[in-house]
């Protein structure tokens, strides 16, 4: 007999997992139950899907090429009942969007819009680092991924679909609130609070100073900008934060853009999706309703800069 389409899923859990018992906990199943379906799947296939080196799990061969055969499987059903109920005129289905942190200031207020148009839609949303973002990106695991520009190499279809400006904050009272056209080169010399390795804003403001012969004075490095901006308005230095993240503290003015020459640096917000792959209904539509309304999403929730003289850059 053929493997069944609950076979298939609860195999896919296990691998994304590596766990039979995380995978039981997300599909709300006993751990014996998750593992009988696998168990019954390799029976049917012929192969084993999993072996144990140590304490960890990982996919046979047959198993990856099992995993690449069920993604596809489930992709096209999906895609199936989604063109069935648009059809009828009910658009239906998931929709599953993984995010970098820094995306979360504006896509909410998106999705909100969207599933008010929609809203016999399911969505799945994982806010996250960019890193894993790229890992999931490459692993063809969601719909659509918001970040920055993607990395060379990794062969995908990407949108530009808002602006993203990059920005030097500080403390409200910090001695360079003020000042006009500051050097980078003095900004340098400051002590500064930074995202964790492999972080798109860290790695455009680093070559943005590393361009120009100095390298920032990392104080502290912290993995999310709410506790950035936290240890900014504590003191303990400045930051190179998207300015989408400034929704509150711009307002209030307890934090501040500092006017520094080349600054902001001018990004994009992109909207990415493996090469190949076949959106469903609901993708595709998403992706249409972030090209005509992430700008004014973005800007709704922003502190106005005067953006004259920036310096255009992409991530790497």
């Amino acid at each position: 007999m053929p493997a069944s389409l609950r076979q298939l899923r609860v195999f896919l859990a296990v691998a994304r997992h590596e766990s039979y018992t995380r995978a039981a906990e997300e599909l709300h199943l006993t751990q014996p139950a998750v593992f009988a379906q696998v168990k019954q799947l390799e029976d049917r296939l012929g192969h084993p899907l999993f072996e144990r080196v140590g304490k960890k799990m990982f996919l046979t061969e047959a198993g990856k090429v099992t995993a690449e055969g069920a993604r596809e499987s489930l992709d096209a059903v999906e895609r199936m009942h989604m063109r069935l109920a648009d059809m009828k005129g009910l658009r239906q289905g998931k929709l599953k969007l993984a995010i970098v942190s820094t995306a979360q200031y504006f896509l909410p207020r998106l999705l909100g819009s969207f599933c008010d148009a929609n809203p016999g839609i399911e969505v799945a949303l994982m806010v996250t680092n960019r890193q894993t973002v790229l890992a999931r990106l490459a692993g063809n695991e969601d719909d659509l991924c918001i970040l920055g520009t993607p990395p060379e190499g990794l062969d995908v279809i990407a949108t530009a679909v808002a602006d993203n400006p990059l920005v030097i904050l500080a403390r409200h009272d910090h001695p360079l609130v003020g000042e006009r056209n500051i050097a980078p080169e003095r900004v340098a010399r400051e002590p500064f609070i930074l995202r964790e390795p492999g972080s798109g804003t860290r790695l455009a403001a680093e070559r943005f100073f590393r361009a120009r012969g100095v390298s920032l004075s990392m104080r502290m490095e912290l993995g999310s900008n709410e506790a950035i901006k936290q240890a900014v308005i504590g003191g303990l230095g400045l930051a190179a934060l998207s300015r989408d993240t400034l929704a509150m503290e711009g307002r209030t003015g307890i934090l501040k853009v500092l006017d520094v020459q080349g600054f902001p640096l001018l990004r994009q917000w992109q909207v990415a999706y493996p090469r190949g792959k076949h959106l469903s209904v609901v993708a595709e539509s998403f992706l249409d309703h972030l090209v005509a309304n992430a700008q004014a999403a973005v800007e709704a929730g922003s502190t106005p800069l005067d953006l004259p003289g920036a310096v255009q850059v992409a991530e790497v």
